[in-house]
């Protein structure tokens, strides 16, 4: 007795086609929302805020697109390529947020799950020290020391949160990279001020308007 599998193989291959043309769409949304972020992130350390704003107005409206495109297949939205991009959104509005705006914008608004949030958050650790660097170049100033203390408090969130690989999406080794580059951070923002007192003290032995200094002649 023949098993009549022709409408199965029907069923079946209308579920595969929706599911492959929602992935293809998926993958072109999840790159275009990556590069809005990256240059984002690159118009904030330019101190382009306009720039950064609009680009990041643009990835939410792809991010949302993205979200409501995926919504009948949890299995794409919880693939690795979507949960990256909507990192890498959350990376944007995190450093956005923190350098432009002093506060740090929640999972909740930017819709995006607690794990992928929280490794968008490590991942801010690295473009908070770029920031930090930008800045000692031109010496050292409170708002280095501004910055430095959203990177601790990054990470003192983060070293709290000691669950399986599998429910944080790697967020271990992420915490370990933000520690390292935490520690380092603060090194170089202790020697750049101590350079700073030192140039100081030193600026008040000059002597002023370029006075060579005076000598005491034979008696």
């Amino acid at each position: 007795m023949a098993l009549h599998l022709d409408p199965l193989a029907e069923r079946v291959q209308r579920d595969f086609e929706a599911r492959n043309a929602a992935r293809e769409q998926a993958l072109a949304r999840t790159r275009a929302l990556i590069r809005h972020c990256a240059r984002a992130i690159q118009a904030v350390h330019r101190g382009d805020d306009a720039r950064a704003q609009a680009l990041l107005d643009e990835a939410h409206s792809l991010a949302r697109t993205l979200q409501a495109d995926l919504a009948p297949f949890p299995d794409l939205y919880y693939a690795g390529y979507t949960q990256d991009a909507l990192k890498e959104y959350a990376e944007a509005n995190i450093v956005f947020g923190l350098l432009r705006q002093g506060q740090l914008p929640e999972p909740e608004a930017l819709q995006v799950p607690y794990n992928t949030f929280l490794r968008g958050l490590a991942e801010a650790v690295g473009e908070l020290r770029r920031h930090v660097l930008n800045i000692l170049r031109n010496g050292y100033s409170a708002e280095a020391e501004t910055t430095l203390a959203y990177m601790d408090d990054i990470y003192g969130l983060l070293v709290t949160l000691d669950y399986p690989d599998a429910i944080t999406g790697g967020l271990r080794r992420l915490t370990d990279i933000a520690r390292s580059l935490l520690e380092r951070t603060r090194g170089e923002l202790t020697m750049s001020l101590r350079l700073q007192v030192v140039e100081q003290a030193l600026a008040r032995f000059q002597p002023e308007d370029g006075a060579a200094p005076q000598t005491q002649g034979p008696a």
